[in-house]
């Protein structure tokens, strides 16, 4: 007789947030960074989302929300004084949704090598406890307060402990429960109360945010592991009396404006295009079909926040757009400024990674007679897969 097989555990991730990185020396607390095209935190979370059921932050809760935004999650909970506070909160918010497994990642720590969680899922079969670890490989040595030696330290036997650490969730939250207060990690809580907590293997790039040289490193590491995808976008729009002419976000002083269903912003819809064709999902009619009437005369600003936020979505980054209109009348070299401004804006990137620029098509075609207006847009995304 079969016996039927083990269900899947439940699985939740507890992501702490609720520190201020002050040894970072950025007003910015570390986890809310810029990092590679997105912020630190969403990096953490978008790694370890495929692999859990739920995510519950820990922090400040406004910018956390904006943070992870498309990326389900649990009501974000306040942290504590200390982070075992925070963890314990996290727990106690937990509990409810009573999940089986629980692992607990510091925000901070933006990328985590692929197999790490499904070595500590694996540990947990045989014990309530384990932790990515790296053996010191480096002499220690203890120092005095006058900054002198004291002693060699023998380094056999000694991890560097990292995240995120994986547990037994009911056991994790009844030590918390009972523990003192003083545990700079939730292994250590497991350890004071006697139970067993393994080692799997941690990894050099598993890095925690803590210095300013740990932003070049772990943009370099992140960049790596993501793949340039370029896409194309092109759109055009006839001319017509009373309608204001909007190109790339802004308008534009002109005798007429662009004729369509949305505000016919032919930039934008262009290098929506360009975003969705890198991502090989369609085109600004799939995801806005311009019969609908929710899209009547909408500010195409509505389109890209969109497009950048399927970016987001896939764990990418936007590296560049470049978006050229054809038009003879009017002209746009004097507009090209405010038009890279508010797409960045939109985009959420650094204006250097946007280009605006025009060209006519010497009078030729509908673009030459002052009939319509043309755009055409390269997109370069990086994304994971």
């Amino acid at each position: 007789m079969a016996h039927p097989s083990t269900p899947r555990p439940r699985i939740a991730l507890l992501l702490v947030a609720a520190g201020t990185g002050s040894r970072l020396g950025s007003e910015t607390p570390k986890q809310f960074l810029s990092l590679a095209g997105q912020s630190v935190i969403r990096h953490a979370a978008a790694r370890l989302a495929p692999e859990v059921d739920l995510i519950q932050p820990v922090g400040e809760a406004l910018p956390i929300a904006a943070a992870l935004a498309g990326l389900g999650h649990l009501p974000v909970v306040a942290g504590g004084a200390t982070r075992q506070a925070s963890v314990l909160a996290g727990l106690e918010a937990l509990a409810p949704h009573a999940p089986d497994l629980v692992l607990v990642h510091d925000a901070a720590r933006p990328y985590v090598p692929p197999g790490t969680v499904a070595a500590l899922l694996a540990a947990l079969e045989h014990v309530p406890g384990a932790i990515p670890a790296v053996a010191v490989a480096d002499t220690l040595k203890r120092g005095g307060a006058d900054g002198h030696i004291i002693e060699t330290v023998p380094r056999a036997g000694l991890y560097r402990a990292q995240t995120p650490q994986a547990f037994r969730f009911p056991l994790l939250l009844s030590l918390h429960r009972a523990a003192p207060t003083g545990a700079t990690d939730d292994a250590a809580i497991l350890e004071a109360a006697g139970h067993a907590v393994a080692l799997v293997a941690g990894s050099e790039d598993n890095v925690k945010l803590t210095y300013k040289e740990d932003l070049v490193r772990l943009e370099r590491t992140l960049l790596g592991t993501l793949i340039p995808r370029v896409g194309t976008g092109y759109d055009v729009h006839a001319l017509t009396e009373g309608r204001k002419l909007i190109l790339c976000g802004i308008e534009v002083p002109h005798d007429r404006g662009l004729a369509g269903h949305s505000d016919a912003d032919v930039g934008i819809h262009a290098l929506c295009d360009a975003i969705y064709g890198a991502l090989a999902e369609g085109d600004i009619g799939r995801h806005f079909p311009p019969g609908e009437a929710a899209w009547k005369d909408a500010n195409s600003a509505r389109f890209l926040r969109h497009a950048a936020g399927r970016i987001a979505a896939r764990g990418g980054m936007l590296a560049n757009a470049d978006v050229t209109l054809i038009c003879e009348r009017p002209k746009i070299t004097p507009h090209a400024p405010h038009m890279i401004a508010v797409l960045a804006e939109i985009l959420g990137v650094d204006p250097g990674r946007i280009s605006v620029k025009a060209t006519t098509s010497e009078r030729l075609g509908f673009t030459g007679r002052m009939e319509g207006i043309a755009a055409q847009a390269v997109a370069t995304v990086l994304v994971a897969d």
